[in-house]
């Protein structure tokens, strides 16, 4: 019975090769031959093999069996879930997120930490983080993260860390598993299945695998601390943009004014009599009633107001399909063919409210509803005119869709050999990586066909109404009602003035690798092991926004196309040298040096060294340290990216409401650049700009430049069986950080500090129109600023002795972070520490512990997880509302400050599992068993908590997975 089914199982599991086109005959490697190579291992952060697997680097090793036991259904949320990780992007992101998911090494973004598959680097997307999804955690054997930089070693990008996933590839047999899970509230399903096949001979092995991942929405409405914009307060925050159609009017002395500026200068002046001159008229539509006559309106007020956070999404939804080969064939006794490849699709969603839509005279320089419009309810009247007006699109939803497909590939040849009693092993390979992705987005205006439907129009003769005028028809226009009430708009106005938008993206990487690792010399303290590679890689990739959104004629912001590659051509050196060994005081004394040599097509060369020792000076205490440089590369989007709206918020120094325009050399700048003394920024000082500025990329970027220190210890005290404690003290400091410099920044460091290298820089991309308004503003990125953080890791591992009540393993991992401090520019002084902190998607926490206990008794097992995340504090965005601001009345020495304390927050996960007499285990388990709330943040962007924190509400799931 046995021997039919593995017969079985291999004629499958070649069939399904053959089927898959990948090149030459692959099987699975069988033991090591050779006692010289049996014990010898390659751990992450260093490419020479040793029979020792402690190193001088810090590295935390996640097991399948770990991975399994979080019950999570991808490689990222796994991930995201250590001590170490930062605020990487997920699948909480819903406004501006696109379904990709990362992690997030010391809090200084996914695009430096470097991520690896099976050694060798993982597709990235065009700004250089990589997308965890385009992984399927069915394929992962282990992952090991490195928890210092290695750019010596693995080049850009490894300057937090690494993140090093090894798939599965020796496996002989078969495994299907099937997942299902969902939220106490009923929502938020996810389903998984996954195959792995397996096989071998005395020449090789071959391991095939298939998942299929799906994972629904939860939608903010259904959390209390989602459904409304601000928690706690209401309506009150809702939108103003009302659901039914509405039109307003800017009024001075009660008469409707088009003149904006001048509205906005009584309306802004300290004399409260002077101000009280400006008004603002709105009416909305009676629900039901008909907007063309006046008499059916009624003056807005707070139950017009629209919950838009209702409609968004607070968790996404994606499904995953992958299918994953790894083999290896021995052609000799010493070289073997390796080869592996991958295709992985993900479609992913994002939905928001329906837009929000506005016309008016003084917007985008639109005549509003023309009073020409037959849906005008002035028309034909004495007082006929323009109306601005709004209407929220809630007969649509805006959704945005991506369909990604990923393809990995790689083939090559490895061995083995001895020269002079030394021993070598070798391997060289090509690698192939692409990223093919179609964004969708239906929801959006085409501002075109918008403004001609509300232009003129008439009933004609047959009934219909019909843009244009009798005998002048614009054909294949349909006239638009703004000031119908919601859920009336017909399906053919809605046609004419969405439309979908189809954008394209695409990232490809190919490479040639080759390395030599062996045996130099024996030295007092063993071998002397060396390493040398050669690399060469090109990157490239692309942005195709629609054709409507690049020019501008989308109700979103304008983004213009991305293309661009780069090649490079890299050296390394690594040795491992070993002094001192069974000595007193020295039972190990060994250094470790590597330097790599890069040189890109467009920044130049670059040269990043390293220095560790590790040190025993009895068995049970290892003393290690390293120190680093590393750098990461610009990325595609850095150096090729195209131009992209952004409204962005400033304050203008030579405005007359800012706070320096009574310095007599701010003023004469400003004077002597033309500005007019009366110019007042439109809105207000600080305020968000009418008029679309421009983020831009800059091609003469060099790279960011990074030092690392790591210094610890590892004590596994022979009187305690099964213990070991391990303490790491790091710092990273970074240069050149490439950085984006705020509006505000740049026009103060030219009229305020008279910096006439900035004063260059703003005055070639900068546009005032005769008042003095900034109307156009080119921003670009710069190798400015300095990050530098500073913290300790704590590991501590305990396996008791087995008892007659089972076997229990603890694992408390923690990192603390003592320090985080950042600067605009070389010259600027230290920002104040920002851990235990909070703005914008942005949490720095000063503590995250995860703890770790499992039970085994039998066949039975239990796990046992506590996830802690410190408190933080952020700025009171509602300092008056008592359950949003903890610390109204803080007072500093720059004056009042209030602060609302986000408190410390503890997750319980449990898992209990069985395995069944047919080689079957049975998994069910809770993730957040006690249900705990995130903290609520105003400063959040959206859903009132931050992204990192689990989604409210019990997960429960079950699994099952048999062997065979």
């Amino acid at each position: 019975m046995i021997c039919k089914t593995n017969k079985l199982r291999d004629a499958v599991v070649l069939a399904l090769v053959a089927s898959a086109g990948t090149t030459g005959a692959a099987y699975a490697q069988d033991a090591e031959k050779g006692a010289t190579n049996l014990d010898r291992i390659q751990v992450t952060g260093s490419r020479i093999r040793s029979v020792d697997a402690e190193t001088s680097q810090p590295v935390l090793t996640l097991t399948r069996e770990a991975i399994q036991q979080t019950g999570r259904t991808s490689v990222a949320d796994v991930l995201q879930q250590i001590a170490t990780n930062g605020a990487a992007i997920n699948t909480q992101f819903n406004n501006g997120g696109d379904g990709s998911s990362g992690v997030d090494l010391r809090n200084l973004g996914s695009s430096r930490t470097l991520v690896l598959v099976n050694g060798r680097r993982w597709v990235s997307a065009l700004d250089g983080s990589v997308d965890l999804n385009t992984i399927p955690s069915a394929m992962v054997e282990r992952i090991e993260v490195l928890k210092d930089g290695a750019s010596s070693i693995y080049g850009s990008d490894a300057i937090a860390g690494v993140v090093n996933i090894i798939t599965r590839d020796d496996f002989t047999g078969g495994e299907a598993h099937v997942y299902r899970g969902q939220f106490s509230k009923g929502d938020g399903e996810r389903e998984g299945y996954d195959l792995t096949l397996g096989t071998s001979s005395d020449r090789g092995n071959l391991v095939f695998g298939a998942s299929y991942v799906k994972e629904k929405a939860v939608m903010a409405g259904a959390r209390k601390i989602s459904r409304d914009p601000v928690y706690g307060l209401g309506s009150s925050q809702y939108s103003g943009q009302t659901a039914d159609g509405g039109i307003w009017d800017l009024t001075i002395d009660g008469k409707p004014t088009d003149d904006y500026d001048a509205w906005s200068a009584i309306a802004g002046d300290e004399d409260e009599a002077v101000s009280e001159r400006a008004g603002l008229n709105r009416l909305v539509v009676n629900k039901g009633a008909d907007g063309r006559n006046l008499a059916n309106y009624h003056a807005y007020g707070n139950a017009d107001k629209y919950n838009y956070a209702a409609d968004n999404y607070l968790r996404t939804p994606q499904e995953r399909k992958s299918i994953y080969i790894q083999g290896r064939y021995d052609l000799t006794d010493s070289i073997a063919l390796r080869t592996d490849a991958l295709y992985n699709q993900r479609n992913s969603a994002q939905q928001l409210a329906g837009f929000p839509l506005s016309a008016g005279s003084y917007m985008d320089g639109s005549l509003g509803l023309s009073k020409d419009s037959y849906y005008n309810p002035t028309k034909g009247t004495a007082d006929a005119r323009n109306l601005n007006w709004n209407r929220r699109l809630v007969e649509q939803e805006r959704f945005y869709e991506q369909d990604v497909k990923t393809l990995h590939w790689y083939g090559g040849l490895e061995g083995s050999f001895q020269f002079a009693d030394r021993y070598f092993n070798w391997d060289a390979g090509l690698s192939y990586n692409s990223n093919d992705q179609i964004d969708t987005q239906v929801g959006d205006v085409n501002m075109a066909n918008l403004y001609q439907a509300t232009g003129a129009s008439f009933m004609d003769v047959d009934g219909v109404v019909k843009c244009g005028s009798p005998g002048a028809v614009i054909e294949g226009c349909v006239p638009f009602n703004p000031l119908s009430s919601a859920g009336s708009m017909p399906k053919e106005m809605l046609d004419y003035i969405l439309f979908t938008a189809k954008d394209k993206f695409q990232n490809k990487s190919k490479s040639f690798t080759a390395n030599l690792a062996g045996d130099i010399v024996e030295l007092p303290g063993g071998m002397m092991g060396f390493a040398a590679g050669y690399e060469h890689r090109k990157e490239s990739g692309y942005d195709l926004p629609d054709a409507f959104v690049s020019a501008g004629m989308s109700s979103g912001n304008a983004r213009q196309p991305t293309s661009g590659d780069y090649s490079l051509d890299d050296l390394y050196l690594e040795l491992a040298i070993p002094l001192l060994k069974d000595l007193p005081g020295a039972e190990v004394l060994e250094f470790s040096v590597a330097t790599r040599y890069s040189d890109y097509s467009n920044f130049g060369n670059t040269l990043n060294s390293k220095f560790g020792f590790k040190w025993k000076p009895y068995a049970d205490l290892l003393v290690r340290g390293n120190w680093a440089e590393g750098f990461r590369a610009p990325s595609i989007s850095n150096m090729f990216g195209g131009g992209a709206a952004s409204y962005e918020g400033y304050g203008d120094p030579c405005s007359s409401d800012s706070p320096f325009i009574g310095n007599a050399a701010v003023a004469q700048r400003c004077a002597a650049a033309g500005i007019p003394a009366s110019y007042t920024q439109r809105e207000a000082y600080g305020d968000q700009t009418a008029w679309p500025f421009d983020w831009v990329s800059n091609k003469d970027l060099t790279p960011e430049t990074s030092t690392s220190k790591t210094l610890g210890f590892v004590f596994s005290p022979s009187f305690l069986k099964g213990f070991d404690v391990s303490l790491d003290w790091w710092q990273i400091n970074i240069k050149n950080v490439i950085s984006r410099p705020q509006v505000t920044y740049m026009l103060d460091q030219c009229y305020v500090e008279g910096n006439q290298n900035w004063c260059n820089i703003v005055n070639d991309g900068l546009t005032r129109n005769a008042l003095g308004q900034i109307t156009y503003l080119k921003m670009g990125l710069a190798n400015l600023g300095e990050t530098e953080v500073e913290g300790y890791d704590l590991t501590m591992r305990y396996s008791l002795p087995d008892t007659s009540i089972g076997a229990f393993t603890f694992v408390w991992d923690s990192t603390y972070m003592s320090s985080y401090r950042t600067k605009a520019t070389p010259e600027a002084d230290w920002d104040a520490s920002e851990v235990g902190t909070y703005v914008k998607d942005t949490p720095i926490w000063r503590i995250r512990s995860n703890l770790t206990a499992n039970w085994t008794y039998g066949d039975f097992g239990l796990t046992w997880t506590t996830r802690y995340f410190s408190s933080l504090v952020e700025n009171c965005k509602y300092p008056t509302v008592a359950a949003l601001c903890s610390d109204p009345n803080r007072v500093t020495a720059s004056g009042k400050d209030p602060q609302n304390k986000l408190a410390a927050t503890t997750y319980h996960d449990l898992q209990a599992r069985y395995n069944v007499p047919w080689n079957a285990t049975v998994s069910v388990g809770v993730n957040n068993v006690f249900a705990k709330e995130p903290p609520v943040a105003t400063q959040a962007f959206a859903n009132n908590f931050d992204y990192q924190y689990d989604t409210p509400g019990r997960y429960y799931y079950m699994e099952y997975r048999q062997r065979f």
